[in-house]
């Protein structure tokens, strides 16, 4: 067994986790990296402050010296050696810094890896290490209990989703001039739930009334639900497998309850990649209906014309943030490109684009955390001059989180662009059926 030196109860909570909780992909990820550093060229973090701290060999070193330390024998018997170092608290204030305010978990680094290592599998272990010490930062930690206290990270309750529907389905009447026109809720045997990002229902329903009016154009059978209806899950962020666990099984058992073919997710990069991709591992099981995301639906019933797009009405100048989790850890690459193709008149594409793209700066939880706000600011420098290349006067991205990063860049470096969803602008572009005869 590694030797266990004498500390705090956090430091031998975590402690616990390095010798318990180490799978053999994450060992042997902790025992390749080189360090030769070309993964630094691809931190968007490192690129924007040039610290030695924020390449990601150097954030991979801060678990790996521990890692060494307690479970390899040169590491007990020459730790100076071979770097290693004994857990300690000064240490684990250390990780954190790392883990949580050092890294989005974009997955960029791996591209370029010249050993083939993932180092964002290795920061998430760090976060469980962290996790069990009680270091997630108050934020992530706070919308995770949220979340499993009330079914959203947000804390709406069923009264407020109702009472938001019922207003967004009148303006959706009036705007369509349909009185047939429906925002379905908790409706069973519908052949689709559209599960959404809290943010919808509190400040940003116009997005939400986008995606009505697509699935009315598009002739879909289609509800809401009520409750449990969160894509969001920051116990994948707070690398709590317990919590993500239980988040992301609320929303499965709903749409099994309501019956539904097709569970559709909403404009939300890791809501995507957690409920298609990693949600049934943590179930231990697949789910009886079809997991995607809201992007390829919208270009499925483009391709099958089922909707009929003018991009006349969206004449500026539109350019496209990839969403991590969507694109290059999720695998929805082109469906978006499809669309603003279809809706806009100018649609430019960043430089790098697609998978090679540069992260916001806002992922991996640490919008939620206050305490690295300044850093996320600098870090989405790069995305700010990306851009600022394309002289663009819209931003399109298809994710609520990169969305108030976005937001927040473009007041910060003055880049006087307009962020919305990819819904909204496809809605603009509808050519609507013709209404009714009175």
């Amino acid at each position: 067994m590694a030797d266990r030196p004498p500390g705090t109860a956090a430091v031998q909570r975590a402690l616990e986790v390095l010798r318990d909780r180490l799978d053999a992909r994450t060992t042997a990820f902790l025992n390749s990296c080189v360090r030769c550093g070309l993964c630094a060229d691809t931190c968007h973090v490192y690129l924007a402050d040039g610290e030695a701290e924020s390449m990601p060999a150097h954030k991979v070193e801060r678990i790996a010296r521990f890692f060494r330390r307690h479970h390899t024998l040169l590491g007990r018997l020459a730790p100076g050696f071979v770097g290693a170092q004994t857990l300690d608290q000064e240490g684990l204030n250390a990780l954190a810094v790392a883990a949580f305010g050092r890294c989005t978990l974009c997955g960029r680094c791996a591209l370029n890896c010249s050993v083939g290592l993932d180092p964002s599998t290795i920061i998430r272990f760090a976060r469980t290490v962290l996790g069990a010490a009680g270091m997630v930062p108050n934020g992530i930690r706070a919308n995770v209990d949220l979340a499993l206290a009330t079914g959203n990270n947000m804390g709406i309750s069923r009264e407020d989703v109702l009472e938001t529907v019922t207003w967004l389905e009148q303006d959706l009447q009036d705007t369509l001039g349909d009185p047939a026109a429906a925002m379905p809720v908790d409706r069973r045997g519908a052949r689709v739930l559209y599960a959404v990002n809290p943010r919808e229902v509190k400040f940003f329903p116009l997005s939400l009334s986008a995606a009505a009016m697509i699935f009315h154009v598009a002739g879909e059978d289609w509800t809401l639900t009520s409750s449990d209806f969160d894509i969001t899950n920051y116990g994948y962020f707070a690398a709590d497998a317990g919590a993500a666990r239980a988040i992301a099984g609320r929303l499965v058992a709903r749409a099994e309850e309501l019956g539904v073919e097709e569970l559709v997710v909403a404009e939300c990069g890791h809501g995507y990649r957690t409920l298609r991709w990693e949600a049934p591992e943590w179930l231990g099981r697949p789910f009886p209906f079809r997991v995607r995301s809201f992007v390829e639906v919208m270009a499925d019933y483009l391709a099958g014309g089922r909707l009929r797009l003018d991009p006349g009405k969206n004449p500026e100048r539109v350019t496209l943030h990839d969403p991590c989790n969507l694109v290059r850890n999720g695998g929805v690459i082109e469906e978006q490109r499809v669309l603003l193709r279809a809706a806009a008149k100018d649609f430019v594409e960043m430089t790098p684009n697609r998978e090679d793209n540069y992260c916001c700066g806002g992922g991996g939880g640490i919008l939620a955390a206050s305490e690295h706000t300044a850093r996320r600011i600098e870090a989405g420098r790069i995305k700010a001059d990306q851009i600022r290349a394309t002289g663009a006067k819209v931003v399109a991205s298809p994710c609520h989180n990169c969305i108030d990063q976005l937001m927040e860049l473009n007041r910060a470096y003055k880049l006087g662009v307009e962020v919305r969803t990819l819904a909204e602008i496809v809605a603009d572009a509808l050519v609507l059926p013709a209404k009714p005869a009175p």
